[in-house]
């Protein structure tokens, strides 16, 4: 006998995976040019030049077993050096190599950060819409996730519902901003508050509660500032990817930020150790390691991604959709127009129109798009939403 509920994961494909496979299906049938595949976050701005050049370099410059051998489990100490003199300088910080383990992406960053607290029992706490891994991560530990309702106005944290979700077992927060998929970016005003709440826990329950901040679109936020979180909470671990500021998806690399300030730090840079070895974290590409160490904090173009959000969002409320401004990452997350997000994503697909419905990011009633894809296959997705929206209206 094998795992069932191992077995249930392995073959039951996420909404978002089966929305993007019967779009390749699709293209088959009527041509890619006639599908409108707003389904899957995959960056489509092309990886910079500096990123594919030092890559080059080295593969060219150094030993074999330098650029493709193992290192040591929480990388090579020069690039971990390399990421917290980048942290230092812009975020005005004061962490060294010691205070990062680097991992292959955000997904292994975050699973091993649950892995690293949960005790049986425990319980996290995350604010919709939310990713929907996270789910599955949490649980795959042997904790249970509990979801904070949404507030749809802006996308910020319902501080009510919150704090009725605090309980003795709450061990961890999750937070992710810029957002995926409301493309909301938590304010300075909202952050403070999460934190004022997490002191008092403290203050009046001696209860230690983590803030984890999942980041992978940190560096895409257009006009609005990106608060660094350990600034306001002590006990935070940070989690980040190249895989959107980079356009590296499939490279996986990232990092964890273990803050000197956190509870226990020797015993908690121990378990993130720990748990990357329960879950066969050898370490990270060490031919991706050398190249972050050349490139981390180098500035990215977001300008495209901007672009397209704002023509998207503006085609969709000009054909009647409610819909929040993007702030970030590269989602919209309108308002459907029938209750019904799923039946209102399938009735999309009579004009290839390709959605994710809501109720995945536990907002029922919402779908997201994804504008990471050619701005020309917006621009001609635009007059097909209207046609959509006609016949809600007719």
């Amino acid at each position: 006998m094998v795992s069932a509920k191992m077995y249930e994961l392995g073959t039951k494909k996420s909404t978002i995976r089966t929305i993007f496979e019967y779009g390749r299906m699709r293209a088959a049938e009527v041509g890619e040019e006639n599908i409108f595949d707003f389904s899957l976050g995959n960056p489509n701005i092309p990886t910079p030049n500096f990123v594919r050049d030092a890559a080059v370099d080295i593969l060219r410059s150094y030993p074999s077993a330098d650029v493709h051998g193992y290192t040591v489990a929480p990388g090579k100490p020069s690039v971990r050096e390399a990421i917290a003199e980048s942290l230092n300088r812009r975020f005005d910080t004061h962490f060294s190599g010691k205070n990062i383990f680097i991992t292959s992406g955000a997904a292994a960053a975050i699973t091993i950060c649950f892995k690293a607290l949960a005790e049986p029992g425990d319980e996290f706490i995350t604010f919709a819409p939310y990713f929907p891994e996270y789910k599955v991560f949490v649980e795959s530990v042997g904790a249970e996730l509990k979801v904070v309702r949404p507030r749809p106005q802006d996308w910020q944290i319902d501080f009510d519902d919150f704090s009725r979700k605090l309980s003795p077992k709450t061990k961890a927060v999750i937070i992710n901003s810029p957002n995926n998929p409301s493309g909301a970016v938590y304010s300075r005003e909202t952050l403070t508050k999460l934190a004022d709440i997490l002191k008092r826990r403290f203050t009046q329950y001696g209860q230690r509660i983590f803030l984890i901040s999942d980041e992978p679109y940190r560096e895409l936020a257009y006009g609005v500032e990106v608060p660094w979180l350990t600034k306001f909470y002590f006990n935070t671990l940070i989690c980040y990817s190249y895989s959107k500021s980079f356009s590296l998806p499939g490279e996986r690399i990232g990092y964890i930020v273990v803050p000197n300030a956190v509870d226990n730090f020797n015993e908690t840079f121990g378990a993130v150790a720990g748990a990357a070895r329960v879950l066969t974290h050898v370490n990270a590409p060490s031919l991706w390691q050398m190249v972050i160490a050349r490139c981390a904090g180098k500035a990215v173009d977001v300008t495209p991604y901007e672009r397209n959000g704002m023509l998207l969002y503006n085609g969709l409320i000009d054909a009647g959709f409610k819909c929040v401004k993007p702030q970030g990452a590269f989602y919209l997350f309108p308002k459907a127009l029938e209750e019904d997000d799923y039946a209102f994503c399938e009735r999309a697909k009579k004009y290839d129109l390709l959605l994710v419905p809501g109720a995945d990011f536990g907002a029922p009633g919402y779908f997201r798009a994804a504008y990471c894809i050619k701005t020309d296959t917006i621009q001609r997705s635009l007059p097909l939403f209207k046609k959509l929206a006609a016949e809600y209206r007719g």
